[in-house]
């Protein structure tokens, strides 16, 4: 039996992927508007939101259908410490703590792995494969929007166990495909996907005003900065 559940998750997500796209803080992202103190908030609610759902995954690995799409290389815990050591620094474990959606995804996620495990997979699908579809280039907006350089605050977007992302997408969305699962149990989880989709988009709406506030504070600035070196000119101009 064949549940077709990539072609259905694709399908079935639309409406909800292109809603995320059009949220505030990630169409400022897309367009290289970057602020460091609302980016880096980010990568700690993304880190406690993988670790929750790695570690979930990890405790099923040998369920009968999670097992199917259990991918470790796709992992992403590690790979947020590395940044948040770059952001915070050493002491980051003591600075950082979720938001309220970046806590209520994190319980979601423990709260369907305590009851139905396979809806896991809804998460595993909205993050990893919109991390491997577009993570190059949300990369080279951050460096860009952050001066960043040699890596440095990215690795997120990193999968050095992946050498072929490409292939590697195809084979995750076949072994969904794959899955031996009945049409309601594939619209549950077609059902979560979307829900995982406004669980981001929630903790995106939360950074948007961090962002709209810092971008007013840096016009600010730069006015006031302008205002002060007219009134220099003029004073010497007199």
């Amino acid at each position: 039996m064949s549940s077709n559940l990539a072609v259905k998750l694709r399908e079935g997500t639309k409406k909800a992927h292109t809603m995320a796209e059009n949220v505030g803080f990630v169409k400022c992202f897309l367009k290289g508007v970057v602020e460091k103190t609302s980016y880096r908030k980010l990568v700690a609610n993304l880190y406690f939101v993988y670790a929750a759902m790695e570690a979930e995954m990890e405790c099923h690995r040998n369920h009968p259908i999670v097992s199917k799409i259990y991918f470790p290389e796709l992992n992403r815990k590690t790979s947020l410490e590395q940044d948040l050591y770059y952001y915070y620094g050493g002491n980051w474990q003591d600075e950082i703590a979720p938001s309220i959606a970046a806590q209520a995804y994190v319980e979601r996620i423990h709260e369907i792995a305590a009851t139905a495990p396979e809806l896991l997979i809804a998460h595993s699908y909205t993050r990893y494969l919109g991390d491997l579809s577009g993570g190059q280039i949300l990369k080279g907006i951050a460096q860009r929007g952050m001066n960043l350089a040699n890596g440095a605050g990215t690795a997120f977007y990193e999968f050095d166990a992946i050498s072929d992302e490409k292939a590697f997408k195809n084979a995750y969305r076949q072994a969904m495909n794959d899955l031996p699962l009945d049409d309601a149990t594939a619209a549950q989880i077609v059902d979560e996907a979307n829900a995982a989709f406004g669980m981001n988009m929630a903790m995106f709406n939360e950074l948007e005003g961090n962002l709209i506030k810092a971008i007013g504070t840096m016009l600010f600035n730069t006015l006031t900065q302008r205002r002060a070196q007219g009134s220099t000119e003029l004073t010497t101009a007199e």
